[in-house]
């Protein structure tokens, strides 16, 4: 039986992260408002006085993942033990875990990209700060690895960080598609001889 006809309390974290499960799952142009009054538990009326409209509830929703998994991702890359090559080591062997949890959905971000980035102009701007973030945190690690000598390659500190990014997204891209764990290890390998 639907909880759509019946409004409740609600705490916005808590309606967000159940709102974004469903569109995780689904993806965006599956997802009804009948599954997202089913997530959150709110009614119709009160989903959309909350949010506004599907949209702009899944525009906040990508919004929570975004600030929440680039901290993480920060954390690892700027606060971890170990040199810059570790740290670097470390994201790509969590970003392997993550992906090959049990319950793992995969990146959002990378999904909600895929189905919509061309033609939403909300999904392209969250993808591409993601990116831009991740991109920034990657270049400053990269370059005190430059400074100490530790990162001996003949390229600059921009170069690297692109391509450590290219090659990160490529990972998590094939991890949701081909869901070969020993293939993603692998990858991880070939991504780090390029950071030597």
């Amino acid at each position: 039986m639907s909880n759509c006809g019946r409004p409740r309390e609600f705490n916005n974290p808590e309606v967000l992260d159940a709102a974004m499960d469903v569109f995780w799952l689904k993806g965006y142009e599956a997802c009804s408002t009948e599954d997202l009054c089913s997530s959150t538990g709110l009614g119709r009326g009160s989903l959309y006085n909350a949010f506004g409209s599907k949209h702009e509830l899944y525009e906040q929703t990508l919004h929570r993942y975004h600030e929440h998994w680039i901290q993480v991702q920060t954390a690892i890359l700027e606060e971890g033990p170990g040199s810059a090559q570790e740290r670097l080591r470390n994201l790509l062997e969590w970003a392997v875990e993550k992906d090959f949890e049990e319950t793992s959905k995969g990146c959002l971000l990378i999904k909600a990209t895929m189905e919509r980035a061309r033609i939403d102009s909300a999904v392209e701007s969250v993808a591409s700060s993601h990116a831009e973030r991740l991109e920034s945190v990657l270049h400053r690690v990269i370059e005190k690895g430059i400074q100490s000598g530790e990162i001996k390659s003949s390229r600059s500190a921009f170069e690297l960080s692109k391509s450590f990014l290219c090659s990160y997204y490529g990972l998590r891209t094939l991890n949701a598609t081909t869901r070969n764990r020993a293939l993603a290890e692998q990858i991880v390998e070939g991504i780090m001889v390029n950071i030597y």
